[in-house]
């Protein structure tokens, strides 16, 4: 089974074609060649790195294949394992046509029936000159920003998030970390932030609470130690909640009891004590 899409332009720049087993060598190709500084990731059959071609950067994400001993020790550990780039293709379009900034694919490929050996890659573009919101926001709490680019980001959270889980769509790994910034686009009234690391990401019908619960506490903890208010949480429950702040306190309120706990478990897990008080304002 084999499935490719390439964009014009590095199609153009690389002298590439639409083959998925071409786009494959070729990727094979670009990651062997890459040096040790530009490699992120190397391990469980997956290679992530940085390239550049004809003046522009992209990331290639390029999977060999991790084995049935691998795919059965996530399902005993009742994870469903990542078989390739195809969830994160597909995860990257649906946000985009939900409107959600996100990556930008430059280039996907898939061969191979056999799940254990399946040969994929996703090619996206850089995000050159943005910020990582955990990096922006890390001084929030002894520094806090200007009032309205609070509300914004904010805003542009809750947004991204609802957006997604009710389109069926969870993230995984849903921190901070995977949401990188363009300040220059703070003047306006929505900033651009774009979700990256959508590798784990699930796409269904209808999202289940469990994984809403783990997506918003995964969200809520890697935000605890930038000066969070209670009136910061109430803002993202209303600005996510269809309805507004009524519903989420009322028929929804069990569901951000349970965001609560996941967060607070996460941090004692991750720091081994309790998260900061809330602040103040």
């Amino acid at each position: 089974m084999a499935e490719s899409y390439v964009r014009e332009d590095i199609a153009a720049v690389e002298g590439l074609t639409s083959s998925a087993q071409a786009l494959l060598h070729w990727a094979d190709e670009v990651a062997g060649s890459a040096p040790a500084e530009d490699v992120y990731r190397n391990k469980e059959g997956r290679k992530t790195l940085r390239f550049g071609r004809g003046g522009h950067s992209y990331f290639l994400k390029l999977h060999s294949g991790i084995g049935w001993g691998e795919i059965c020790k996530n399902l005993l550990q009742l994870r469903l394992p990542v078989l390739g780039a195809s969830n994160e293709y597909r995860a990257v379009l649906a946000l985009t046509e939900l409107g959600v900034d996100t990556m930008s694919v430059a280039a996907y490929a898939r061969f191979g029936a056999n799940p254990a050996r399946q040969h994929s890659m996703i090619v996206t573009d850089d995000l050159v000159g943005t910020v990582s919101l955990e990096d922006y926001c890390a001084s929030w709490a002894s520094h806090p920003p200007m009032f309205s680019t609070r509300l914004k980001i904010l805003r542009k959270l809750a947004d991204s998030a609802g957006r997604m889980h009710r389109a069926g769509i969870n993230h995984r790994d849903f921190y901070l970390c995977h949401f990188h910034l363009d300040e220059q686009t703070l003047a306006s009234a929505s900033p651009t932030c774009h979700l990256i690391d959508l590798h784990r990401a699930q796409l269904r019908a209808s999202t289940p609470r469990r994984w809403l619960v783990k997506d918003l506490g995964g969200l809520y903890f890697s935000a605890m130690d930038c000066g969070v208010s209670r009136r910061d949480l109430l803002r993202f429950m209303r600005w996510y909640t269809p309805g507004g702040l009524r519903p989420a306190l009322t028929e929804h309120v069990s569901l951000w009891r349970a965001v609560e706990r996941a967060a607070i478990k996460l941090y004692r897990k991750d720091h081994g004590r309790e998260p900061p008080a809330l602040a103040a304002s």
